[in-house]
């Protein structure tokens, strides 16, 4: 999983170098990437199937330590950690899933927020809080995706997983079968 970032982040920074974040100018600078740039379809690429390995690589991680048992005492706010951690993934799923601004990605988009917009009570504010408070996705959804998608998520998801692995150290990986035999506190 922390292969997986570091790539996301490293291939994301050279993506941004070009990239343009407009939503008139999105779909051209992406044609570019693919079709002129040296490398560019090999960085797009490693960006666009990194992003799905992952999620699947977070979520196999999960089980893993579900399925281990390294949830328990003392490791519960790493848990905590790595399950918003995993939120914080599929968030950047979400955001960068509009960034190629073409059809699938707009109406993508449009399914996602109506999905929630039907949330109880949440939906209306989740739904303005998006920027397609009428329905549509415009500029101001692709504005508030791209900053959520390169300013926000990154610093947030950087500092979470520098605080897991300091958790991780200070407790270690897994329960030890030795520590079934020490005093419960």
């Amino acid at each position: 999983a922390l292969f997986a970032l570091m790539t996301q982040i490293v291939t994301g920074i050279l993506l941004a170098l070009i990239y343009a974040p407009t939503p008139g100018e999105a779909y051209s600078s992406l044609r570019y990437i693919m079709a002129d740039l040296t490398a560019g379809p090999v960085v797009r690429g490693l960006h666009h199937w990194g992003a799905s390995i992952m999620i699947i690589v977070v979520v196999l991680h999960m089980i893993q330590v579900f399925i281990w048992g390294a949830y328990k005492k003392p490791r519960e706010m790493n848990w905590i950690v790595g399950c918003v951690l995993l939120l914080l993934t599929l968030a950047f799923g979400l955001s960068g899933y509009l960034l190629p601004w073409d059809n699938r990605a707009y109406w993508g988009t449009t399914v996602t927020t109506q999905i929630m917009s039907q949330a109880p009570v949440a939906g209306p504010y989740l739904l303005r809080l998006l920027g397609s408070d009428g329905g549509s996705i415009g500029v101001v959804t692709f504005a508030r995706f791209y900053a959520a998608h390169v300013l926000i998520l990154p610093p947030l998801t950087l500092l979470l997983a520098g605080f897991h692995l300091f958790l991780m150290r200070k407790h270690g990986v897994t329960p030890v079968p030795a520590d079934s035999h020490l005093p419960k506190k």
